[in-house]
């Protein structure tokens, strides 16, 4: 991951840093710094991923016994 940011003489320094996090939150950057900031175990690792899921999939399910279903995307056809 590489930020490049073209400044001008003319632009203001705080437009430019808002430009910079912008990017930065874009990226993923301050996320990924923020994970990594600790070291995680491999089992928390996997029990974090694990439980993540299983929100995913509770949601998913309380959805659709609500009625409303997942909007997909469309797919395109290669060359048909």
């Amino acid at each position: 991951m590489s930020i490049k940011i073209a400044i001008e003489r003319s632009d203001n320094i705080d437009k430019v840093l808002r430009r910079f996090k912008k990017m930065c939150e874009k990226e993923g950057l301050i996320k990924e710094i923020k994970k990594k900031q600790y070291y995680e175990k491999p089992c928390q690792k996997r029990r974090r991923e694990y439980l993540k899921r299983k929100r995913r999939h509770v949601k998913m399910l309380t959805m659709i016994k609500m009625g409303v279903q997942r909007k997909r995307k469309a797919r395109r056809s290669m060359g048909n």
